[in-house]
């Protein structure tokens, strides 16, 4: 069975595993679990990226569901992966599909399930799915109903939904000169829609699934290109958002990089600090500790999660869940969507900046004033199973003393192993959807960063 979900869905290489009959497989699964939803009756949605054969695969999808007398309300051009699941939940529906991959290499694809609430699926509902995988008939044949697929302008939907939640006004009033790097991906134009046109420089907002040979990811290595017409064209801050528009990076006014641990940390000062807004907090294991001491700091119950937006947004359907987030670009806001939205976080951001009257790069420099200077690096290990086997054994015992010369003061087995040592903390866990050794640091100094993540890579050997 070559269908199988990880952290956030099913991903396959194209033509070798994410084939159409095996995505036939997943639909079907996916179909028995909508079937016995009591939205049933008010249909699916159906949305897909900018990937090859995305939209193909996606009206495949459609066909089938519509010969099963499933409603598909079928996006009619490619969207954000939120849009689908803002559709979903203000329709009513019984979920929704996203043809996507997410923020993974050109050659992959991918089926993301999405619940009622307008989320990814909780882990029961992926594992009823999943259930389904060996009941279904890969040899079922169809025939499609026209009366049961909707063409629908989801990204008109969304587009009037964030008018209605952020301060669009506020933003166009302050003139900042705004980049927005969609990464060849599904948020092409979205910025510039919502703000003034003339205030924002599109980058790379065209269809294009080579993705020029990148990751659709948005972090340093893959974006360095963007970095250099910012600082030609003398932006004032940049957003980035990944294949599917559910991840966040951005660029302050001296086209440095800022993630998402420190987009994370301003919104939360900013929702607690200006909004006096209240509830609880989700982060993954992978988050930056400066989420902790503000939480401590405002008496904020946090919750520390395995990696997977899935586990916060779970949370975030059953808690008091302010805000969750996660290390790899990916933020939520309950009152907006128990979902990640790289598109509304990054205009978030924007609102912020112009009601305080403040730089990207000043907002971070208020964390650092605060809670003293932080940084952070991920490093992806291209491993053989054996090389990553070997370096994950030696990491599990959890007996370091020091990680090359700096001493270890804890140790935490909640996902993978991450070892706590002065003035930072090293994580090494294998990837949920790609065949790679994920290495994390973060720490008060670019130097230690790098010694850990070189200590990590050695492991292997």
């Amino acid at each position: 069975m070559l269908v199988k979900f990880g952290t956030d869905g099913w991903r396959g290489l194209i033509a070798k595993d994410f084939t159409y009959q095996n995505l036939k497989i997943a639909a079907l699964a996916a179909s028995k679990y909508f079937q016995t939803h009591p939205n049933l009756r008010n249909g699916v949605c159906i949305g897909y990226d900018t990937r090859f054969l995305s939209n193909d695969f996606a009206h495949f999808v459609a066909k089938l569901y519509s010969s099963l007398n499933i409603r598909v309300y079928l996006s009619d051009c490619f969207v954000p992966t939120p849009a689908v699941s803002l559709f979903v939940r203000d329709k009513q529906l019984a979920g929704g599909i996203v043809i996507t991959a997410s923020h993974n290499p050109p050659l992959y694809n991918g089926f993301k399930i999405k619940a009622d609430y307008g989320g990814s699926a909780h882990p029961e509902i992926i594992a009823e799915v999943e259930s389904y995988l060996l009941q279904v008939d890969p040899n079922q044949t169809f025939q499609k109903n026209d009366d049961h697929i909707i063409l629908t302008d989801i990204k008109t939907y969304y587009l009037d939904y964030l008018r209605s939640e952020l301060d669009i006004e506020l933003i166009n009033q302050s003139h900042l000169k705004i980049g927005h790097h969609a990464m060849f991906g599904s948020s092409q134009s979205l910025v510039a829609e919502l703000l003034n046109e003339s205030e924002v420089l599109n980058y790379h907002a065209i269809p294009n699934p080579t993705f020029e040979g990148i990751n659709p990811e948005p972090i340093p290595r893959y974006t360095e290109d963007f970095r250099e017409v910012f600082l030609a064209k003398k932006l004032d801050v940049g957003i980035l958002n990944d294949g599917d528009a559910d991840r966040i990076g951005m660029v302050d006014e001296q086209g440095r990089f800022v993630d998402s641990h420190k987009i994370f940390a301003i919104i939360l000062k900013y929702l607690v600090e200006e909004k006096n807004e209240s509830g609880e907090v989700a982060k993954t294991f992978a988050l930056t500790e400066v989420i902790n001491k503000i939480c401590q700091k405002h008496t904020i119950e946090l919750h520390k999660l395995p990696i997977g937006f899935k586990h916060v947004g779970k949370l975030m359907t059953t808690n008091n869940i302010l805000m969750g987030g996660e290390e790899s670009g990916g933020i939520g806001i309950t009152k907006h969507l128990p979902e990640r939205d790289g598109v509304y976080i990054g205009v978030l951001v924007l609102e912020i900046m112009a009601k305080r009257g403040k730089t990207l790069g000043e907002l971070v420099e208020e964390l650092y004033d605060e809670f003293g200077y932080f940084t952070y690096d991920r490093f992806d290990a291209h491993l053989t199973p054996e090389a990553k086997t070997r370096a994950m054994e030696k990491a599990s015992k959890g007996d370091f003393k020091d990680i090359d010369g700096m001493k270890v003061i804890d140790f935490d087995d909640l996902d993978g192993y991450k070892y706590f040592f002065e003035g930072g903390w090293l994580l090494i866990r294998p990837s949920g959807t790609e065949p790679v050794l994920r290495l994390y640091c973060e720490a008060d100094s670019e130097e230690k960063v790098q010694k850990a993540l070189a200590f990590a890579k050695g492991l292997a050997d």
